[in-house]
């Protein structure tokens, strides 16, 4: 055997153990717990798998009592989950836009069935003739989001890859302009979900009521309910102290969503679980502000109905009435059931789904609280298992041919640099953590071999000099905007 084989099949193990300490994995719900014990316990056997959770906070309401518990770490320092630990709550805040309308129209303020564009002068094209009812129930026609130009998709991917916050910069005058070159078209009076159309009634309903949409929210339902700790963050500086901060389930840290133009649809609303606890129990007792907004009055599908913001879905004999909310590093749940009088409220701190933790906790069997669970999602898994390999793959045969240094020197730091976005971008609550170790050992390999093969290689070799410089060049920009993304942007 050739001695710089046996030098890179002596390396490579080495590199492979050593990396064990720093190999990928999905976060896990820690041992630790605050607030009722028995409910800590409880919420534990409805998690199906503490992979991909981090930190829970869960309320319970029944017959007008209300209990709360925190699990695991609000964070990596592993500070506890307390029933006040603010969490980002997402499409939750929808139902509370929801809310405003039926609480707007019982007061005369406004009619469900007036067309947007009366209390949005500004806003031009065919969806001023939206209504507002329309819009509350998602059967306005219009997209989850506005159609994007190439520059808006080239920031969504991104922020995608650097856990930014997508709606940076979007505000309400952004959002009414966006909101003026779309067509309902045949959709219209379809259930269809989109952000874009809650955003918007809330804007509208703003406008009307000569304020912000914040000031309103706060003046009409989270002040009379006593929610003093759901606030807005329309900037970084704006968040909450002891906040819950949010990740992937592979532990990839991801910036909070802030912003003022999609408020009313969920971006940078934060809340607890004591708060929003005090929101469905007065929800459920019908005594809060807009409780109307609960009433379903279209259907979605053979199992769900909607009202303005609340849904209403059948699982067996049961029937919930509820809203999740997802954002990039945080999901959210609230529902009751009338029949029992019982509601709950789980919030998480990654993108793991916490839906059927709260169906479980309401008394839906598990093949029923489970059957709506997003699958994984491949494409996550697939960079995983692509970007660990690809490196010392590419490497290894680099090393073997390369005719100068200049050709390989950017293969061994391509070789690190796909294993940092293996690592940080790959979905490893899907892919077994323990292949991660496997591609380090094979990149080192491959840089042991290039190290031995440097010293006999000049510099430059082959192809015309600006050639090879200008692909080197491009090569750099390239790693350099990886390094951002390893960073975290």
């Amino acid at each position: 055997m050739r001695k710089p084989t046996i030098l890179a099949l002596a390396v490579a193990p080495v590199a492979a153990v050593a990396a064990i300490g720093i190999m990928p994995g999905p976060t896990r719900l820690t041992g630790q717990s605050t607030g009722d014990a028995a409910l800590a316990a409880a919420v534990r056997e409805a998690v199906s798998d503490p992979e991909g959770h981090r930190g829970l906070a869960v309320a319970v309401v029944e017959n007008g009592r209300v209990r709360t518990a925190g699990l695991g770490d609000r964070d990596p320092d592993g500070r506890p989950v307390e029933p006040g630990t603010p969490f980002e709550i997402g499409s939750i805040t929808k139902v509370m836009t929801g809310m405003l309308l039926a609480r707007q129209a019982a007061t005369g303020a406004v009619r469900p069935d007036e067309p947007v564009g009366a209390a949005l002068p500004e806003l031009t094209g065919p969806a001023r003739e939206v209504t507002l009812a329309e819009l509350a129930s998602h059967r306005s026609g219009l997209p989850r989001l506005p159609a994007t130009s190439p520059g808006d998709l080239t920031r969504a991917w991104w922020t995608n890859l650097t856990g930014g916050n997508p709606y940076a910069g979007e505000d309400a005058g952004w959002l009414v302009e966006a909101a003026g070159d779309e067509e309902p078209g045949d959709r219209r009076g379809q259930v269809r979900y989109s952000n874009l159309g809650v955003a918007l009634l809330g804007q509208a309903l703003a406008a009307r009521a000569g304020t912000s949409y914040p000031e309103l929210l706060d003046r009409e339902l989270l002040r009379p309910l006593g929610m003093t700790a759901t606030v807005v963050a329309t900037d970084a500086g704006a968040l909450p102290a002891g906040r819950a901060e949010g990740a992937t389930g592979s532990g990839r840290a991801v910036d909070p969503w802030v912003g003022s133009g999609y408020a009313p649809a969920g971006i940078g609303y934060w809340s607890t679980v004591e708060d929003l606890a005090r929101l469905v129990g007065a929800t459920l007792a019908g005594t809060a502000p807009g409780a109307d907004a609960a009433t379903p009055r279209f259907t979605d599908d053979e199992r769900s109905r909607i009202g303005y913001g609340w849904f209403t879905t059948r699982h067996g004999d049961r029937e919930v009435v509820w809203h999740n909310g997802a954002t990039g590093g945080f999901h959210a749940y609230a529902g009751f059931e009338r029949a029992t009088g019982r509601g709950v409220v789980v919030l998480g701190n990654t993108d793991a789904d916490v839906a059927p933790i709260g169906l479980r906790l309401l008394g839906v069997p598990a093949e029923d609280a489970d059957r709506d669970i997003p699958p994984p999602v491949w494409i996550s898994a697939g960079l995983a298992v692509f970007f660990t390999f690809l490196g010392g793959l590419s490497l290894l045969t680099t090393a073997r041919r390369a005719p100068d240094r200049l050709t390989l020197a950017p293969a061994a730091a391509w070789a690190a640099l796909y294993l940092g976005l293996g690592h940080r971008l790959g979905d490893w609550t899907v892919v077994p953590a323990w292949l991660w170790p496997v591609g380090v050992g094979l990149a080192a390999g491959g840089i042991a071999l290039a190290a031995y093969r440097w010293r006999g290689l000049p510099s430059l070799a082959g192809a015309p000099p600006w050639r090879r410089l200008t692909g080197t060049v491009v090569s750099a920009v390239f790693a350099v905007l990886a390094g951002v993304v390893i960073a975290g942007g």
